[in-house]
């Protein structure tokens, strides 16, 4: 197995650490700061998310460079993407820190464009990652990381930055899910 793979098998091992983290309650005191609290547990599980998170980029630019893509990766990488913040935003929905409903519009896109890439793959055509699908990660992983470090250090300035990436990362969201159904309409030919 190449080390692209190796790094996204890793991401995917990270994912039940980083719930173990989130939704286990460590019998600890919280690192406090006057109103401000945080677990230790929550910061150990953002620093394993940041980590995974990370990874997301440098497997899949190690095997372009190294002229190593294989089908197990193609399939791995954003089955491991789609694991590690999807199980992410249901620990935060449990953990009372983020509305459920944000939490199924960012999942339920997840899905209807891994099955608009099925349906093309089966017609011979790949769909492939657009910019707007790029910044969509990009805030989604912001505004989780904000969540899971309860909004520090806009806390400390009374500003919801966590709620608002939060809604950023919905509606870039729906807007690139959106948009990848619009660019691949061709795909889906319902007279077939």
């Amino acid at each position: 197995m190449n080390l692209p793979n190796r790094i996204t098998l890793a991401r995917i091992f990270l994912v039940p650490v980083i719930m173990f983290f989130l939704l286990v309650k460590i019998d600890v005191n919280p690192l406090t700061f006057g109103e401000f609290s945080i677990s230790y547990n929550q910061i150990i599980a953002t620093l394993i998310f940041i980590i995974a998170a990370a990874t997301d980029g440098l497997d899949g630019y190690i095997a372009r460079k190294r002229k190593i893509v294989t089908n197990l990766g193609k399939l791995l990488d954003p089955l491991a993407d789609k694991l590690l913040v999807a199980a992410v935003l249901i620990s935060l929905v449990e953990m009372d820190k983020l509305d459920a409903w944000i939490a199924i519009v960012i999942i339920s896109r997840e899905f209807a464009v891994t099955g608009l890439r099925q349906v093309a793959l089966l017609e011979g055509s790949v769909v492939a990652a657009s910019a707007w699908g790029k910044w969509k990660t990009a805030i989604q992983i912001t505004a989780i990381i904000a969540i899971m470090l309860n909004n520090f250090p806009f806390a400390f300035v009374h500003f919801r930055f966590d709620l608002v990436a939060a809604w950023a990362a919905a509606i870039i969201t729906i807007y690139s899910g959106i948009d990848y159904f619009i660019k691949n309409k061709s795909v889906l030919n319902f007279s077939k």
